[in-house]
């Protein structure tokens, strides 16, 4: 089965940014990301910095308004057609939006991961720019989700 990913959507704390400010490796790789695929980052927003952080990015940002935010992140998901996303986060609220794109990225970066959103996954990574190289060099997701 050939996966043609169109959107990738990306958690925000902890996951491209800590404590409220944008990682410096995600900043690279995001402007890189936005001239193939459709870029959009779905927070709680936590340290209210999420729009300030991101206003010189091609991305769409969603803040979660709903008391469940998980259900709120699987239903996004959902909406872009979930068989052409990919989705990277770190916590608990990103398991549904992890098992409902086609291909979910866990990351274990400087806020650790939820032991039930690793399991939820498809793939592990240590670092966002992990995570988000495997859509630079698509060879490196072939390799790890062959079957």
């Amino acid at each position: 089965m050939k996966i043609i990913i169109k959107h990738i959507v990306l958690d925000y704390n902890g996951t491209i940014a800590k404590d409220g400010i944008l990682k410096d490796d995600a900043k690279r790789l995001l402007t890189l990301l936005a001239q193939k695929y459709t870029l959009h980052v779905v927070t709680a927003d936590t340290f209210g910095s999420v729009k300030n952080e991101l206003k010189d990015f091609d991305l769409h940002v969603k803040v979660l308004e709903s008391d469940n935010h998980t259900l709120e992140k699987e239903a996004y998901v959902d909406e872009l057609n979930a068989s052409e996303c990919a989705a990277v986060g770190n916590g608990n609220n990103d398991i549904k939006m992890l098992k409902k794109a086609v291909i979910g990225i866990c990351i274990i970066g400087d806020e650790g991961c939820s032991s039930k959103t690793l399991l939820a996954s498809d793939i592990v990574c240590k670092s966002i720019s992990e995570a988000l190289e495997l859509f630079i060099y698509s060879q490196r997701l072939r390799a790890t989700l062959r079957v």
